[in-house]
């Protein structure tokens, strides 16, 4: 038995689908922890067990787990929280049902970093790496998938891009750091959950083909979006203003602004591109198939 957590999300979604294509002829059975069982479609809703409720809730993970041999684990953001609660807070409850029933095997969505000089400082990156401890510490192995920023992120941007033809950041326009597409990440968490073969705990870069700075993606854009397109640096301190202005917890906007310090500092910088570490998916394909059309509709 294979539990996946937030399986309606960028990640999960994907990660449910490769599942559902793979886990029957490897004699899998599935199980999802989902608030809104609505929100699955019809024919996935068909073809697992389904657990409703938060996978923050004690009484939610200590069902689903009952029976389980692996878990996928990813914490959604919770900006009402500080940092420390809204990611080891939030574990919690489910460290301690995954000692209680024994799963032997934990795959989570972390971050990369660990190890850098920036790693202490890196706000909500640092608050992951707590999780991961914790995870760690419950007897399963655990497998922490390192990731970069996403290519996901730009669609936050794409009424920017297509009204106006920028998109924002808080790095240096040429500073070169890993990107991944979501779709990536699914791949090798289903290969870890599906193959546990694997013991011990350890964390594994998932660091897509290539190093780009903002810069490097404004000109993939132009040349895919077919129209011009540039970077724009936002100060840090605006970007606080803008996010408790949206009514945030300060004290995870604080975790936002210094991760992205972080960021600007080489936090993504620590781990080497290897044909282990790599991911197939290039930014300008990611444009083609994601980006264009939001933009474009």
């Amino acid at each position: 038995m294979i539990v996946i957590t937030a399986p309606t999300g960028n990640i999960g979604r994907r990660l449910l689908s490769r599942l559902l294509e793979s886990a029957p002829a490897a004699g899998e059975e599935l199980r999802v922890i989902v608030r809104d069982p609505a929100r699955l479609p019809d024919a996935v809703r068909d073809r697992v067990d389904v657990v409703t409720g938060s996978h923050g809730d004690a009484e939610v993970v200590d069902r689903a787990f009952a029976g389980a041999d692996a878990v996928f684990w990813l914490v959604p953001p919770d900006a009402s929280r500080t940092p420390d609660a809204a990611y080891t807070g939030f574990t919690r409850p489910a460290a301690r049902a995954l000692a209680a029933h024994g799963v032997g095997h934990v795959v989570g969505v972390s971050a990369l970093g660990r190890g850098t000089p920036v790693a202490d400082r890196a706000g909500l990156v640092t608050a992951t790496f707590a999780m991961d401890d914790l995870l760690a510490g419950t007897g399963a192995a655990y497998r922490a998938l390192a990731n970069p920023s996403f290519f996901e992120n730009l669609l936050e941007e794409a009424d920017s891009i297509r009204e106006k033809g920028v998109f924002t950041d808080s790095v240096d326009a040429g500073r070169k750091a890993p990107l991944v597409a979501v779709d990536d990440i699914a791949a090798v968490a289903a290969g870890l959950l599906l193959d546990r073969s694997w013991t011990g705990t350890d964390s594994v870069p998932v660091l897509g083909p290539e190093d780009l700075s903002p810069d490097d993606l404004a000109r993939i854009m132009t040349e895919r979006l077919g129209r011009p397109v540039r970077y724009e640096r936002e100060p840090l301190d605006e970007v606080y203003t803008t996010l408790t202005g949206y009514g945030l917890d300060p004290a995870f906007v604080q975790g936002i602004v210094d991760m992205k310090s972080a960021k600007d500092q080489g936090l993504d910088a620590g781990v080497a591109r290897t044909a282990d570490t790599a991911s197939p998916t290039t930014f300008a394909q990611w444009c083609e198939r994601t980006l264009k059309p939001a933009v474009l509709s």
